[in-house]
């Protein structure tokens, strides 16, 4: 019998089910941004490639878990489903405002160390 698409869902600190697909994205962005321009970025401030590797996956397993705890181990599926769209796609927006406005700090930052 194939299984459903709830029955690969993982529980919160209560056994009820949660989506893992927040966590999964977060996680995932996470590892990919620390990792991939992390170490670039210590680089320019004079710290080795080991070291700056090192402090990014440290960084990197920090906010993991960070994100476990908010959108797995904390999450009340009542009060997610009880949202409304709008509010949803609002802090969806903001979400993307605020990365955008860091990767352009640390591209000014990185432009200023280069010159």
């Amino acid at each position: 019998m194939k299984k459903s698409y709830y029955e690969y869902l993982i529980t919160n600190r209560h056994g009820e089910t949660v989506d893992p697909v927040p966590f999964i994205v977060i996680t995932g962005s996470t590892w990919l941004l620390c990792l991939s321009f992390g170490p670039l970025y210590l680089d320019l401030f004079g710290i080795p490639w080991t070291q700056g590797l090192f402090t990014c996956a440290i960084l990197a397993v920090v906010a993991s878990s960070w994100a476990y705890r908010r959108f797995v181990w904390t999450v009340d599926p009542a009060v997610q489903d009880s949202l409304p769209a709008g509010i949803r796609f609002h802090r969806l927006c903001l979400g993307g405002v605020i990365f955008g406005t860091i990767l352009i700090i640390l591209a000014f930052i990185a432009a200023v160390m280069i010159a």
